[in-house]
């Protein structure tokens, strides 16, 4: 399995600026998971899928609509408590260490998932 060049980049320790940074990044998606939840993603009140109106493939469409906000919501939910994991892994100051093995996680891949919690190997032997 090849690996990205910024998977390869030796994580060195997070400066405060840095750390900063993620806190902040992980409050806004946090900030927006929330605000989703109640807007536009919510499973719509009249999304009756036993209803009898209109013919099978306006039923059949209606259950895949709600199907697909319920998996939205609980991606979502799985975000969001890995986010909450993140911020107190900051307050107890083990934030950017790999779950599994203990190891630096690389800053590109917390800048690009802040809620991570396994370093890139770690990752590829959990999906392999």
């Amino acid at each position: 399995m090849r690996l990205k060049s910024w998977d390869t980049v030796a994580a060195a320790p997070l400066s405060d600026a840095t750390l900063a940074h993620l806190k902040d990044l992980l409050l806004r998606k946090r900030t927006e998971l929330l605000a989703t939840s109640t807007g536009a993603r919510a499973i719509p009140a009249s999304a009756d899928v036993n209803s009898r109106q209109g013919d099978m493939a306006d039923q059949a469409s209606g259950t895949n609509e709600v199907e697909i906000q319920l998996k939205l919501k609980q991606t979502d939910a799985k975000i969001l408590q890995a986010i909450e994991e993140a911020l107190y892994r900051l307050e107890k100051g083990v934030y950017g260490l790999c779950r599994d093995c203990g190891d630096p996680i690389a800053s590109a891949r917390l800048e690009a998932i802040p809620w991570t919690r396994v370093c890139i190997t770690c990752k590829q032997k959990q999906n392999a």
